[in-house]
């Protein structure tokens, strides 16, 4: 008997787990949690590329286009693995204006880019009036963009600043225009690494308070993970149950995108994740979280080399091409002409997509 290609053991309980879930049995954290630290990583690839092709074919892989705008660096929230931020009332940050957000995605529309994604620091000196007026401002230049803003942390910044309900914020940001909330923020999703990486930051409770009420009020999104500092084993398949159970009541998590940990500032730990780890974490995803139809793998963030393994390991996306970056160091596709090459000398037949995962039709270059 084999897992796809490699020989089944019958007497190793990691094999049987993968047997199982390759046909399509849902498997417990307990069993995730064995397989992070016993199963072959080379297993847990193949079963994760089987699965993967119940989505989409692996003659295809997907990419999008889109931009980021960081309209603040000012912040509140102080992450101690963040190097973006500037505090408040030091005078060394920025506030962009609606002038300036719409002069970046003019660019970025030349570029190709169908979709804006802003994010930015916790600046509770901003007023409600400047959000607002952003997300009208890009509606009324761009009726078709689709408009991704605001993590759960800057959400919860919004209901506090308001004194309005989570609920009537995103009603409100909704009806002027806004498409769709990322779950950015996540990082580890359990109360003691939240207390070591980010003691200000949301807590694991709200956000998935936050994130839970964007599903139920029509505001999908995505998850993530980011591993590589102090978390351990049990910590990881913590964060992946908590996503489950909650995409279990909603829905509303379109893809899972595993990350890991770049070295910003000084006072932050940093744990080497090798390769084979991170590729590990990833097909286990795939594995575990069995109601997300699409695993991303952030060639930006990864590099290219990964994230090429990655697409063999799971992932069916390369959450590209990203127009702009300033949180984070970029070894990502620049252009669609960038990641059209990049995914066809991996083999495979590039696929446009827009955030919910409508494939466009695919433009033929001369590369």
């Amino acid at each position: 008997m084999h897992i796809n290609s490699f020989h089944y053991e019958k007497d190793s309980q990691s094999d049987r787990i993968l047997m199982e879930a390759s046909e399509g049995k849902r498997i417990s954290p307990e069993e995730a949690l064995l397989l992070y630290k016993d199963a072959d990583y080379l297993k847990v690839m193949s079963v994760a590329r089987g699965l993967r092709e119940k989505i989409l074919s692996h003659e295809y892989a997907s990419y999008t286009m889109f931009r980021v705008v960081n309209y603040t660096n000012y912040c509140n929230v102080e992450c101690s693995f963040c190097s973006f931020m500037d505090e408040i009332g030091s005078g060394k940050g920025y506030n962009l204006s609606k002038d300036e957000i719409i002069e970046k995605m003019d660019y970025a529309v030349d570029m190709g880019a169908d979709q804006i994604f802003l994010q930015g620091g916790v600046n509770p000196d901003l007023p409600y009036e400047y959000y607002t007026g952003v997300i009208k401002a890009v509606r009324a230049k761009y009726p078709n963009m689709h408009i991704r803003a605001f993590s759960p942390v800057e959400i919860i910044n919004l209901e506090k600043i308001t004194g309005k309900s989570l609920k009537e914020v995103l009603i409100e940001l909704k009806e002027i225009g806004l498409d769709s909330v990322p779950g950015a923020g996540a990082e580890i999703l359990t109360e003691r690494m939240r207390n070591i990486i980010s003691p200000k930051k949301a807590s694991a409770d709200e956000w998935i308070r936050a994130m839970e009420t964007c599903h139920e009020n029509g505001l999908p999104g995505s998850a993530n993970i980011v591993i590589g500092s102090e978390e351990t084993p049990e910590e990881i398949i913590e964060h992946l149950s908590l996503i489950r159970n909650l995409q279990d009541r909603t829905g509303g998590f379109l893809s899972f995108i595993p990350w890991t940990f770049q070295p910003q500032t000084k006072r932050f730990k940093i744990r080497h994740v090798p390769t084979h780890e991170y590729l590990k974490v990833l097909g286990i995803s795939r594995i575990f979280l069995d109601n997300i139809s699409h695993i991303e793998t952030s060639v930006m963030v990864l590099g290219k080399g990964v994230g090429e393994l990655a697409l063999f390991a799971g992932a069916d996306d390369i959450s590209s091409v990203v127009i702009e970056e300033n949180v984070l160091r970029s070894f990502g596709l620049k252009t669609e002409k960038e990641a059209v090459k990049f995914l066809k000398s991996a083999g495979f037949e590039p696929k446009r997509r827009d955030l919910f995962y409508n494939y466009d039709r695919y433009k033929d270059y001369a590369l």
